[in-house]
């Protein structure tokens, strides 16, 4: 399991050098709208020193990261959610991705053009959210030309989902982004198949320049970006996209020396990684042994079968139990055997739900 995040952002804004550097692709990073003219998919690994730290304990044969997928989606301009630029084309590409991450741009260089003519990050995160807003807006209208029909005749899944419709819209009329956090659970499975924009996970990716990524947060541009991002309860990570491709073309250990010099202890892409694993309630629990070490991405609250079934279908089908070391045991314990003479296994049934960092064995039958 892992997870999808679209870039969003204006044209020019660098959407596609921070996607080179994520997959260390060749997308086109021209200086014009548009000139992601398909989204771009990258599969990158995810981070993770623990795992790392397992491998070198097990001195396994073969180390396997949790994966997640980046989509590069084309610039939007003013008029998106109407067609202007290549409009609801690319609108319609991050109705299936599970988290959204807004690339704002506070760099200047006079290669390369801003749409709006001058630098204003608030402006254009406002511009982005606003024509997601009216897309959405736009597709529920659409939906319940549909489900008003089939509620009419009886229908109570479409009567449930026209009525959050009918909600969601005038939310939306009236300028706000609409609220989940009333609905019931069946409802919220509802809302999931739904595809709105304005309701996934989101976070902002500021792509700055070397100057404001060392003042990031004290200088004015970054305040005023984080206190407006602050008001739409959504993060806002730092990135440097031209220092991050040129890091991405590093043997890791010279990266990880130019961050020690930098005084950082992990890259702006890296933060932006695990910011989306944040935002979407994701915890990591790991299989270790000579052979193959391999991280697993779980929703937290998981429970053991269903994590097992990440692994294989057979496995959660045919789930005995599971025996769980924890993280750091197995590291003070040096390894799963060595941990497990000292009596620090443990034997958790159908009920266990998985914790972050969880080693574990399942045993099953089928």
């Amino acid at each position: 399991m892992g997870f999808s995040c679209g870039f969003v952002g204006l044209p020019n804004v660098g959407k596609s050098t921070i996607f080179n550097a994520l997959s260390r692709g060749t997308a086109a990073a021209a200086n014009f709208p548009f000139c992601t003219i398909e989204p771009n998919t990258g599969i990158v690994p995810v981070p993770d020193k623990r795992l790392l730290k397992l491998v070198e304990i097990e001195k396994s044969a073969k180390v396997v990261p949790s994966s997640l997928k980046f989509i590069d989606i084309a610039g939007l301009v003013e008029g998106a959610s109407q067609g202007q630029g290549l409009g609801n084309q690319f609108l319609g590409h991050i109705r299936n991705i599970d988290a959204v991450a807004h690339i704002v741009r506070l760099f200047s260089d006079s290669d390369v053009v801003h749409v709006s003519g001058h630098l204003d990050p608030v402006r254009d995160l406002e511009l982005i959210i606003t024509e997601l807003m009216l897309a959405d807006l736009d597709f529920l209208e659409r939906k319940l030309h549909k489900t008003r029909k089939l509620a009419r005749s009886g229908d109570d899944v479409a009567k449930a989902e026209t009525a959050i419709a009918e909600s969601f819209s005038k939310q939306l009329g009236e300028g706000k982004i609409p609220d989940i956090s009333g609905l019931s659970e069946s409802e919220k499975k509802i809302v999931a198949q739904m595809g709105m924009i304005t309701i996934m996970p989101s976070f902002v990716c500021a792509n700055v320049d070397e100057e404001i990524y060392r003042n990031f947060g004290k200088e004015e541009s970054s305040k005023k970006l984080i206190d407006f991002a602050a008001s739409k309860n959504m993060e806002v990570v730092p990135v440097c996209g031209k220092l991050e491709e040129e890091l991405a073309q590093l043997d890791p250990e010279d990266v990880k020396e130019f961050l020690a010099d930098m005084g950082m202890n992990e890259s702006g892409l890296d933060r932006v990684i695990h910011t989306g694993y944040k935002l979407l309630n994701y915890i990591t629990f790991f299989t270790a042994g000579p052979q193959e070490s391999r991280a697993w991405t779980i929703c937290d609250g998981t429970a053991a079968p269903q994590a097992a079934g990440q692994i294989h279908s057979d496995m959660e089908r045919g789930f005995i139990r599971i025996e769980v070391i924890t993280y750091d045991d197995m590291v003070k314990y040096n390894g799963w055997n060595s941990a497990k003479a000292a009596g620090k296994l443990r034997i958790e049934g159908k009920e266990y739900i998985m914790k972050d960092a969880d080693c574990v064995f399942v045993r099953f039958s089928v």
